[in-house]
């Protein structure tokens, strides 16, 4: 019999056949011509179609949310056409994908956006980060505040790229509010310090996120749209004081709004699994949909959390980029290929195509 690491989940009218899932990854390979989805990506994802769901990398939703050379869009003819050829290759090969919708918000660079604006974001808090444009690495721009009246208009911004997402071919989408990007800059109280009705207490920090809610569902069926939360990680310079509070409001948002799954980054970016002892119970108890664990799972820990009940769902991250077949891996318990660090971030084929399957290697 199967491991239930390796059965069905619904969400909703959708079956994932098994419940390992392809963290969204960002890798700067989008046609640098208007950051379009091309043939390369098609064959990326495609390779890694039996996962039970793939989810894209962050996919801009508009001009004013990039943050990053060569990071693919979805707000224009051209993105569209270019996604609808990724996902005709994943689904022709047996696979699910979803969209993951991405505004950064204040992590971004003058150089990157329509004539040299400043990035946007709840407060003028300028991050200490750096994001990566055309002649390398560089320190973020000082962003300014949107204004009461512009959040409209860029929730109208999601609701147009779950349209887009859903002419691309897309199964559903994922709302990025993770990683210090803008949701996640409205969620935490180190960011927004507004004094209108999306700013001050948990329930008007999260507002924002209820509204995209909102506005994505009305395009999806609600159990085809997921979120993903980083409660305990202080990427990209991001921190609240009580991220358990907080975050109990925003998944109790979540749940509200009837989402399919929550996918929850369980401590720091990059594997450090901390956070304050009973916390991920207490986080859990405000969602009933499906919950989605990412960070740092190996075989063992992944089949212990989906037996135990910790867990509906695993997202795996870098060992998806070295393991095209990774549900075939770790089904057999086979060895894994060693992700190389040095091309996760731009480039061609190498580090991207030509990992080994199985197959391959036999």
């Amino acid at each position: 019999m199967d491991l239930k690491l390796f059965t069905p989940l619904d969400l909703g009218d959708l079956t994932l056949p098994n419940r390992i899932v392809m963290a969204p990854l960002t890798r700067n390979r989008a046609h640098p011509e208007g950051d379009v989805p091309h043939a390369l990506n098609a064959k990326y994802y495609a390779q890694r179609a039996s996962a039970g769901l793939i989810i894209s990398e962050g996919t801009q939703i508009s001009p004013e949310g990039k943050g990053y050379i060569q990071t693919p869009g979805i707000y224009s003819d051209e993105q569209i056409a270019g996604w609808k050829t990724v996902t005709d290759a994943v689904h022709n090969a047996g696979g699910r994908m979803f969209a993951q919708l991405w505004h950064v918000g204040r992590i971004s660079h003058v150089s990157l956006l329509p004539d040299g604006q400043p990035p946007v974001a709840p407060s003028p808090i300028t991050a200490k980060s750096q994001t990566f444009i055309a002649t390398g690495f560089a320190d973020v721009s000082e962003p300014r505040a949107l204004g009461s009246e512009e959040i409209a208009r860029v929730v109208a911004d999601y609701r147009r790229a779950a349209e887009n997402a859903k002419a691309a071919g897309f199964d559903g989408v994922e709302i990025h509010a993770a990683n210090g990007y803008l949701l996640d800059q409205f969620l935490r109280d180190s960011t927004n310090k507004r004094d209108d009705a999306y700013g001050g207490t948990a329930e008007n920090r999260t507002r924002f996120l209820a509204e995209v809610f909102d506005a994505v569902t009305s395009i999806y069926p609600s159990k085809r749209v997921g979120v993903r939360f980083s409660p305990f990680s202080g990427f990209n310079d991001i921190a609240d004081s009580d991220p358990v509070s907080t975050f109990s409001v925003a998944m109790a948002r979540a749940n509200d709004a009837n989402l399919g799954y929550v996918h929850l980054v369980e401590g720091e970016m990059g594997g450090a699994r901390s956070f304050p002892p009973n916390a991920l119970t207490t986080l859990r108890a405000n969602f009933y949909g499906a919950y989605m664990a990412n960070n740092a799972y190996n075989r063992q820990m992944a089949i212990d959390a989906i037996d135990s009940g910790e867990a509906d769902l695993i997202a795996f991250g870098s060992l998806f980029i070295a393991n095209p077949d990774l549900v075939v891996r770790l089904r057999q318990d086979a060895p894994l290929n060693t992700p190389n660090p040095e091309t996760y971030y731009g480039g061609s084929a190498e580090g991207y195509t030509d990992y080994p399957t199985l197959n391959d290697a036999a």
